[in-house]
């Protein structure tokens, strides 16, 4: 969300109307600039399908319009209008593969519409609640008949719940989520949506602001239990973005400790790094949760000792590790002997306290580094 000091600039200048979400087939208009030329670029298609889809950049599933009308680079935050001339979305991604042609994606009005109120709610963007849970469909009916249900409930059986999320003090694994504010969900995860269409639940979920409750039913031990839920944003054990602000790091005697975000890994192994990035990181990405004891997941970055030293730092001098700050506050206030981390995968580096301090103070004025830690590790 932009503005422009100066009043002057929106002399003359006549706002966008938002449009409602358009059905299937309607035809949409896509503004922008483009590669291929200085000028603006207008091109048009229809749309073909409206499903949640993957949010490539916020790393996050929601509402998107697929649509036909060629969308490249450059054309990012470019309207998309329909043929009364109101913006229905704004274009953000598409889809590169050898074996597909012409598929693009629209954020729609509704997205754009629960953002611009979220700020207005708030004074600030919140973000998207998430429900905090992983499930599976129920399509199988020996699983439906295992898990205690009857002929005529549907619903999705829960895989995990996260355990930093209000949901888990609740709901449980193997829990049968039967309806979402009183909309039942299918065996395939999906809600009504508009005539003739299905969606998956999780648009119901997004449709809220985080602190909005929600009533939540579900089916545990074959008996029907009702929770109302207080919705939160998602805490993503590595983020997906750093906010604006420089990454956090502390260095000692030449190893570099520092939270892994996306943004790290894009810097470290380019616009690949779901290919390139080592497998045990890369798994943690896809598939780890937070916990409630650690805020942050910590690694050692380099070192001048183990050159396969890129492990996530457990513990040190036996005490656990919560985040950076915590590892900082230690090693500076240690007075041991030695300076022991516990890294993952049975990994132990030692370093002497006295000399690796010193040894620091070396590497700092060699490299021109103006301090041993960030700044919003010394606050």
């Amino acid at each position: 969300m932009l503005t422009v000091e100066d009043d002057e600039f929106w002399e003359g200048v006549l706002p966008v109307e938002f449009g409602e979400l358009p059905a299937l087939q309607d035809a949409v208009t896509v503004v922008g600039y483009p590669i291929g030329g200085d000028t603006i670029s207008v091109t048009s298609g229809v749309v073909s399908r409206i499903e949640i889809l993957s949010y490539v950049h916020g790393s996050t599933e929601l509402l998107g319009l697929q649509i036909d009308a060629a969308i490249n680079s450059g054309n990012s935050g470019g309207p998309a209008f329909n043929d009364k001339g109101k913006c229905v979305g704004i274009a953000f991604q598409s889809l590169k593969h050898e074996d597909v042609e012409n598929i693009g994606y629209v954020i729609p009005t509704p997205v754009i519409m629960h953002f611009i109120q979220d700020y207005e709610k708030n004074g600030a963007y919140t973000g998207f609640p998430l429900l905090g849970v992983e499930w599976q469909k129920m399509e199988n009916p020996d699983l439906r008949v295992a898990m205690g249900m009857k002929a005529d409930q549907k619903g999705v059986r829960i895989r995990r719940v996260d355990p930093t999320a209000p949901e888990s003090e609740v709901l449980k694994p193997s829990d049968i989520i039967l309806s979402f504010d009183g909309i039942d969900i299918a065996n395939d995860g999906t809600v009504p949506f508009r005539h003739g269409e299905r969606i998956g639940f999780s648009y119901l979920v997004s449709q809220k602001y985080t602190g909005d409750s929600a009533a939540v039913k579900v089916l545990r031990d074959s008996k029907i239990l009702n929770f109302n839920i207080t919705l939160a944003t998602h805490r993503r054990l590595i983020p997906s973005h750093n906010k604006g602000r420089p990454p956090s790091y502390y260095i000692i005697a030449g190893f570099v400790f520092s939270t892994v975000s996306v943004p790290y890994l894009r810097s470290e192994y380019g616009k690949d790094y779901e290919y390139e990035a080592p497998v045990k990181l890369l798994d943690k990405l896809l598939y780890s949760m937070p916990q409630l004891q650690m805020s942050s997941l910590l690694w050692c970055l380099r070192s001048p000792l183990c050159l396969n030293c890129f492990n996530k730092v457990l513990a040190f001098n036996g005490n656990p590790v919560k985040n950076l700050k915590s590892l900082a506050n230690m090693v500076e206030n240690c007075d041991d002997e030695f300076l022991k981390f516990d890294l993952e995968y049975d990994q132990v580096v030692v370093l002497r306290t006295k000399t690796s301090k010193a040894a620091t103070l070396d590497i700092l004025a060699t490299h021109c580094i103006p301090s041993a830690m960030s700044d919003d590790l010394k606050n």
